[in-house]
């Protein structure tokens, strides 16, 4: 059989983490956004185990010490030794594939959204992470395609969704024609369909519109997507369009997909004035819950519902997001899914 993507929902060895420190962006709010990161472990050790990549030693073993006074197992914790420029895990961590036997650990290229930062650092975390923790079992494989993993969300049937502003964008890939990025996508992801998005944006996001801020898949051709229903917001007309986009989508065998819509949360500005990218639909899918991204907004309780409507079997628990989004991403940005057999064990 193929190799192909796994989604999000599979089965999980781990969360893999890269914890931000003083020479990371974070460095202005960093008590704040670890306060993030250490309610996230406490949730997903209760559940599997965490994979954490520290910058160093000394960083080690600061974070030991919060864990230890956060966790009531630290057995759930693993760290991988690897430098990095920044944090955002769901984008140079590995995608994971399976052939319903073996799993493949697909190291795609990082650059920081089309080289809008440093990224050399980020982009070797992954052949470190394989050296110091996946399993011997796992097959490896290391492609030149550029390519992150908010940029694409694939269901039980093999269908892939993204957007063509970030996967089709000249600030990545420049060197293939569209034709050529659609089929090195479906070849290197096991693809079955590709859907492909032409509207759609989020203010203050700098991913070039990545998929997992605007509509993720669920199980049972289920789409839960950002809706916004305000005609003053600078989001309406494009997320409307986004809308009718998802209404006219068709899976394998010519089936609409169930639409669920999340509400839109008020405008959250930075100090500057700027707009920061706060959605509902960057949540982190783990064994047995749903993490969800709030914002101290009433529309919190609302986004909570809706997605316990997509994920019936499993627990929603909210995470109070504001720090990360000072930095333009959220839950599901820091994260990245192994899905069982990933890790060698211990």
């Amino acid at each position: 059989m193929t190799f192909r993507l796994l989604p999000e929902w599979h089965q999980q060895d781990a969360v893999m983490l890269t914890w931000p420190h003083s020479n990371t962006d974070w460095a202005a709010n960093l008590v704040a956004v670890e306060s993030v990161y250490l309610a996230l472990c406490d949730h997903i050790s209760q559940r599997q185990k965490l994979l954490i990549v520290v910058d160093n030693e000394a960083l080690e073993a600061h974070v030991r010490v919060r864990l230890t006074a956060q966790l009531t197992n630290l057995n759930q914790v693993r760290f991988v030794r690897a430098q990095c420029n920044d944090t955002w895990a769901r984008d140079h961590g590995p995608l994971t594939l399976s052939d319903g036997k073996q799993l493949k650990a697909l190291d795609c290229q990082f650059t920081a959204w089309g080289g809008k930062y440093a990224a050399d650092k980020d982009n070797a975390i992954n052949q470190q992470l394989f050296a110091q923790a996946l399993s011997a079992q796992v097959n490896v494989e290391r492609s030149e395609f550029i390519l992150e993993g908010g940029a694409v969300e694939i269901n039980e049937h093999g269908v892939l969704l993204s957007t063509r502003q970030c996967v089709h964008n000249e600030n990545r890939n420049q060197q293939l024609s569209a034709a050529q990025i659609d089929s090195t996508l479906a070849q290197l992801l096991g693809a079955q369909k590709i859907l492909w998005l032409e509207h759609g944006y989020l203010a203050g996001d700098d991913t070039d519109s990545h998929i997992d801020t605007l509509v993720r898949f669920a199980p049972n051709n289920v789409l839960v997507y950002v809706h916004c229903d305000d005609p003053n917001d600078e989001h309406y007309q494009a997320l409307g369009a986004m809308r009718e986009e998802l209404v006219a989508l068709r899976g394998l065998d010519n089936e609409p997909y169930h639409l669920i819509a999340l509400p839109w949360p008020r405008p959250i500005t930075n100090a500057e004035g700027q707009r920061l990218p706060a959605t509902y639909a960057n949540y982190l899918i783990i064994n047995g819950a749903v993490l969800v991204p709030t914002y101290n907004d009433p529309h919190d309780a609302v986004a909570l519902k809706q997605i316990a409507k997509a994920y019936p079997e499993r627990e929603v628990i909210g995470i109070d997001c504001r720090a990360l989004i000072e930095q333009f991403g959220s839950l599901h940005c820091i994260t990245m899914q192994l899905p069982h057999g990933f890790l060698e064990e211990r």
